[in-house]
């Protein structure tokens, strides 16, 4: 008997000739910063196309540019889940990204994908498509979507002709993971094992809260770690909302705000102010941040928070100033102070570890970092950065290859040569920031460093870890690197120990990366034995990364 109900229609796109790929560009949920970056993309499609087309292969693109909106982005989930329908599921599928992109655009689609899927992104450190790709590289591993991926200065090296050749004969991509071993706890030193082991312990005895302002930030899907895997590390959540902290700031009086103003002036870090709030940074919204900065401590110390990450990124900018410099003040032991509710100083003497964007990977290993330094008694402060871009810098004493490590704001001044004095606060660029605020800028001092990324894998939570050291460039190459990426934001010059450009690239489970300071060699061997170990006892699987 015939059925009178309305059965939904499915018609199945048609599959793709033998010698033709299918692209797709993920791109940001703000316009405004779509329609800035779509001629870098524009231009970085085209030398993609060429290189296939050197192999015989045509390029198809899955979706059009929109003369109304000025891009070609697929800037939505539901965009994303649309445009998905029209390819066939077994298309090989290029994700060309030279932007900021938020993965969940595209990742309902590629976790349903059955055909190969590359990410290719171009080496530049402009909008940034390392950074972009690096994240839906993270989010794919989480997802247990299979994928490989490159990357490219100009699209003609061996190194990528190389790549796609195997990637269209055999589906896959081959990189080199030479430089990881996990790690062997026999091989730690005993006394930073014990201490470790002992962090651990007590973690899990007295257990730890990460204050989450809204997860989900930018559609970091890599960035958001499930309960179950967080409390068997005895770390639980406390789930708080951004419009509580907009309404904690208007409960603080301007009095207080312009108290921790004058604080920082006291202390001799610049403002570069103007009086149109659309361009420049001004006085207003300086307070508005200070505000911020006193409502985040109050909420964190009345819920016993042991680290606190605000999202900002969507909701919050269109309500106040950005939270960049309240991120890098909290990241800081040594900070304007702020009484809670009993007349007692919050925090004191202490940072209130801030991981941006609300990445819990970076919370976990905030918690972890800012409790091995404060028992081995050096400074905890500690943030993480993109994983910006880099190039080879020969000259000064210098022949290496160094990386810019960037984030939007909440470097700890600790961490900054100079201190408050050397540092600036620039307003964020309008197409992000269309209500301003200011960073936390400065060139991050030269000394040796303990870099780590904590990342979940097959449901388990993992950690890579190694070491670097920071380096001073001379001024010009400085501001050439600025001039490359983005000049309102703090940078760090770095050289990390026995891993190369690409195999970084192919490991690193993030667009993220930890840093954390140490005096000198000896201590920062001893702070990555001593992280190992804790992690270790957590439950958390450790890999050990280059020398």
């Amino acid at each position: 008997m015939a059925s009178h109900y309305q059965l939904p229609f499915i018609t199945e796109p048609a599959p793709v000739a033998a010698d033709e790929v299918i692209l797709i560009a993920s791109g940001d949920l703000r316009e405004s910063a779509n329609q800035m970056c779509w001629p870098a993309q524009s231009k970085m499609e085209a030398s993609v196309i060429a290189a296939f087309a050197a192999e015989g292969i045509k390029v198809r693109r899955g979706h059009g540019c929109d003369p109304a909106r000025g891009d070609g982005f697929i800037s939505s989930q539901r965009m994303g889940m649309d445009v998905f329908m029209t390819i066939h599921p077994e298309a090989p599928l290029v994700v060309a990204e030279a932007v900021w992109q938020y993965s969940h655009n595209v990742l309902a689609g590629l976790q349903h994908h059955r055909g190969p899927i590359l990410t290719v992104a171009n080496w530049a450190g402009e909008w940034p498509g390392l950074v972009g790709m690096l994240n839906l590289n993270a989010s794919l591993h989480k997802a247990g979507v299979k994928f490989s991926t490159l990357w490219s200065v100009d699209f003609t090296d061996d190194f990528f002709r190389n790549g796609i050749r195997q990637w269209l004969k055999e589906k896959k991509i081959t990189h080199d993971f030479s430089h990881i071993r996990d790690l062997k706890l026999a091989e730690l030193p005993e006394a930073e094992r014990a201490l470790g082991e002992s962090l651990a312990a007590d973690l899990k005895f007295r257990h730890a809260i990460l204050g989450v302002f809204d997860e989900g930030c930018m559609g970091m899907y890599n960035a958001i770690v499930e309960d179950s895997l967080l409390n068997n590390a005895g770390i639980y959540k406390e789930r708080l909302s951004q419009s509580a902290l907009v309404a904690a700031m208007l409960q603080v009086p301007d009095s207080e705000a312009q108290a921790v103003r004058e604080w920082l002036d006291d202390r001799g870090m610049t403002f570069v102010t103007g009086k149109n709030s659309a361009t420049d940074l001004t006085d207003e919204q300086i307070l508005e941040q200070c505000k911020m900065y006193i409502a985040a401590l109050r909420i964190a110390g009345s819920f016993g928070c042991d680290a606190i990450g605000i999202q900002y990124q969507q909701g919050l900018k269109d309500s106040v100033p950005a939270s960049d410099l309240v991120e890098g003040l909290l990241n800081n032991a040594d900070r304007p102070p702020v009484k809670g509710a009993d007349g007692q100083e919050l925090y004191a003497g202490a940072p209130l570890p801030h991981f941006n964007e609300v990445d819990e990977c970076a919370g976990v290993d905030a918690l972890v970092t800012n409790r091995v330094l404060t028992a081995m008694h050096i400074d905890p402060a500690t943030t993480l950065h993109d994983v910006r871009w880099g190039e080879h810098y020969k000259g000064a004493g210098v022949d290496d290859y160094v990386w810019v490590y960037q984030i939007s704001g909440a470097v700890p001044p600790s961490h900054i040569a100079g201190g408050y004095a050397k540092a600036r606060s620039e307003r964020q660029p309008p197409m992000y920031f269309r209500l301003g605020g200011g960073t936390l800028k400065g060139v991050c001092k030269p000394g040796d460093v303990v870099w780590s990324r904590v990342f979940v894998e097959n449901h388990q939570l993992h950690v890579d870890m190694g070491r670097a050291t920071a380096l001073e460039l001379p001024e010009a190459e400085t501001q050439r690197r600025w001039s490359l990426t983005t000049a309102q934001w703090p940078m760090m010059h770095v050289v990390l120990h026995g891993v190369n450009r690409d195999q970084f690239m192919a490991r690193h489970r993030a667009n993220h990366v930890q840093v954390a300071y140490a005096p000198s060699r000896e201590e920062a061997d001893k702070v990555l034995a001593a992280k190992a170990a804790m992690f270790a006892a957590l439950g958390i699987h450790v890999h050990l990364c280059g020398v």
